[in-house]
């Protein structure tokens, strides 16, 4: 099989955004065109993914600015996540633009993502989406993930930008009919201590 489930925790849960990577093209309320992928066929079919782990926002995007979204597998917690059925080789684009590379034949994500991983994750390199994570399999075919290869507790969080905060509400409204309150709740409790997903009008 030469399709995988690329499972999305942060903006990419939209499918508008997603499809940046896909199709090229630059996201409401970022700053970057991305070059898309070398097959721009949108995703055949996208499931909500429930993932043991925590969510956390660290670093700095050049894209939206503040932080954005990464996934800790080792430290209890629920992460509300949406898989797309992707191709390997799309797959392995979406990860080359999310570390500002264009995308190019030869990634080695891309044999890596049909093969079992060892111990179910694998550093490509140092950067902060080349960490593959396997978090499980649905119909046959593996889910897999991409974040930082150190945990929550290893990084200064972050808030995020408004407008990625945004792509993560509507991501959450499309793959499971959240409304906003529940959007809301979910956002809460994953934001740093002490900043608020929504400012006090929402």
């Amino acid at each position: 099989m030469s399709h995988v489930w690329y499972v999305s925790y942060g903006s990419n849960m939209s499918a508008a955004r997603l499809a940046c990577y896909l199709q090229g093209g630059c996201p409401p309320g970022g700053t970057r065109v991305n070059p898309g992928a070398r097959d721009r066929t949108l995703p055949a079919r996208s499931v909500p993914v429930d993932l043991p782990g925590t969510t956390y926002f660290a670093g700095e995007s050049p894209q939206w600015g503040g932080g954005v979204a990464f996934y800790d597998h080792e430290t209890p917690g629920f992460t509300a996540a949406r898989g797309y059925l992707v191709t390997a080789g799309q797959l392995a684009d979406i990860a080359a633009q999310e570390m500002y590379r264009d995308p190019a034949d030869g990634h080695p994500l891309e044999a890596l993502a049909l093969a079992p991983l060892d111990g179910g994750r694998h550093e490509l390199g140092p950067g902060r989406y080349e960490t593959l994570v396997e978090v499980g399999r649905y119909d046959g075919a593996p889910l897999l993930t991409f974040t930082a290869p150190h945990g929550a507790d290893h990084v200064e969080h972050r808030h995020p930008a408004p407008a990625y905060l945004d792509a993560m509400a509507l991501g959450l409204r499309e793959s499971r009919g959240w409304d906003e309150g529940r959007v809301r709740d979910y956002l809460d409790s994953v934001l740093p201590a002490g900043l608020p997903a929504t400012g006090p009008d929402a």
